[in-house]
């Protein structure tokens, strides 16, 4: 199950960076809770597609993951962002992403941190 994690959890990095908004809605369970810095919590896949499909500041970007450890149905994420946002300005920013899976691979709980107040 590490590894089917370990590569899932990549694959959305993938997906986001090549803006598929599909894959990453399918990524997300339908009762999915996503908590970001400043926003309310998304829940369902329809708060979801809104951000990923139009509210997320990013226009576009590159996360690089530098650490990824499962621990049973439990991902935690250490990465780096770098990217421009939709003002046009530059993001480059640490990131920490906590995941929990359901039994089926998609996420049911995500949580992100910023090492900057950025995006």
């Amino acid at each position: 199950m590490s590894a089917d994690l370990t590569a899932t959890t990549l694959r959305y990095y993938a997906m986001v960076d090549a803006g598929d908004v599909d894959g990453v809605i399918d990524w997300f369970a339908p009762e999915a809770t996503y908590w970001r810095p400043g926003y309310p919590p998304m829940v369902g896949r329809e708060a979801l597609r809104e951000f990923y499909g139009g509210e997320r500041v990013i226009e576009y970007g590159a996360h690089t993951v530098e650490d990824l450890l499962v621990d049973g149905d439990r991902v935690a994420v250490r990465g780096r962002f770098e990217g421009e946002l939709k003002d046009g300005s530059t993001a480059r920013l640490g990131f920490a992403d906590f995941l929990r899976y359901d039994g089926d691979g998609r996420v049911v709980e995500r949580r992100s941190y910023f090492d900057t107040p950025a995006v």
